[in-house]
């Protein structure tokens, strides 16, 4: 008999998490407020509840991929009416005081939430190429595990509640400046005459690549950031801030990281907030004043 297990949130993550776990043998229960998620499931094992607590309902552990921390809240008090015992898991990137409070909220009726947030972009969640930072009560994230590792390409385990959602922060944050210094480098070379196409080719295999040059080099070469969007500005925009604040928390200064976010800020005053964010490359072309033909 197939396991089965709960997703709450299917977007662009709560998707690629349905993919995987359905191809490795899982019977997927899942649940969004948008309709059209659904029908974008093709073969997925997915049945539909009509609820959060019709999701648990039906399973014993539950992985939550939501947008923001009213989501979180919300989905958090309602299963908390519910009653029943499950483990939850949370993948999102968002305060470490917005988990903790949908964690006691959980807690308070016996039901164990752990702080799972992932890294990778979409691309790499649909490919099963993410890496889980796992924290909170040990025991129940091993009984989750095995679904992380049809997931993601690595789980690690981290201790406490909330090292999970620090571990994102340094990852999010090398992220947002490896972004930035990516386009950079491919405005760079064009400026300088060479073809975008051999940059990237000759870079991606040198000292000096990183993996968010070879994930959105492509993009940036192609200069086009409107197709196959694995991460759009806006969720960036939420998880700069989230980094930020923790850091200000910290008394902890970013200076590299502060000046990739006002790139990637520039790049939603050009009208490109729901494009991919490897179009921080058509501010650094700007900047440069390079016309691509």
């Amino acid at each position: 008999m197939s396991e089965k297990i709960g997703i709450i949130g299917l977007g662009i993550m709560g998707s690629a998490y349905t993919k995987n776990l359905s191809a490795a043998g899982y019977e997927i229960v899942g649940f969004d407020l948008n309709e059209e998620r659904f029908e974008a499931q093709g073969n997925a094992r997915l049945t539909r509840a009509s609820s959060p607590t019709d999701v648990v309902n039906q399973v014993d552990r539950v992985i939550t991929s939501l947008p923001n921390p009213d989501a979180l809240i919300a989905v958090a008090e309602e299963i908390a009416q519910s009653g029943k015992e499950v483990i939850i898991a949370d993948t999102c990137t968002l305060k470490i005081s917005d988990k903790t409070r949908a964690r006691d909220i959980l807690a308070a009726k016996g039901i164990t939430l752990l702080d799972c947030p992932v890294s990778g972009t979409g691309h790499q969640a649909a490919a099963g190429d993410l890496v889980i930072f796992g924290s909170g009560d040990e025991e129940s994230f091993n009984k989750i595990k095995p679904a992380f590792e049809k997931m993601g390409r690595e789980v690690h385990y981290l201790g406490e509640f909330g090292t999970g959602s620090k571990m994102k922060y340094i990852a999010n944050l090398l992220v947002v400046i490896h972004n930035v210094s990516s386009a950079e480098a491919i405005t760079y070379g064009i400026k300088a005459g060479i073809d975008p196409q051999l940059v990237y080719d000759v870079i991606k295999s040198s000292a000096g690549t990183s993996r968010m040059f070879e994930v959105r080099g492509p993009m940036m070469v192609e200069g086009k950031y409107d197709d196959n969007v694995s991460a759009n500005h806006i969720i960036t925009k939420k998880d700069i801030s989230v980094i930020l604040d923790y850091a200000d928390q910290m008394a902890c200064p970013t200076p590299l990281f502060s000046v990739a976010g006002e790139i990637h800020r520039a790049a939603i005053a050009m009208g490109m907030a729901h494009e991919d964010t490897a179009s921080v490359c058509a501010v650094t072309d700007k900047l440069a004043g390079v016309k691509r033909k």
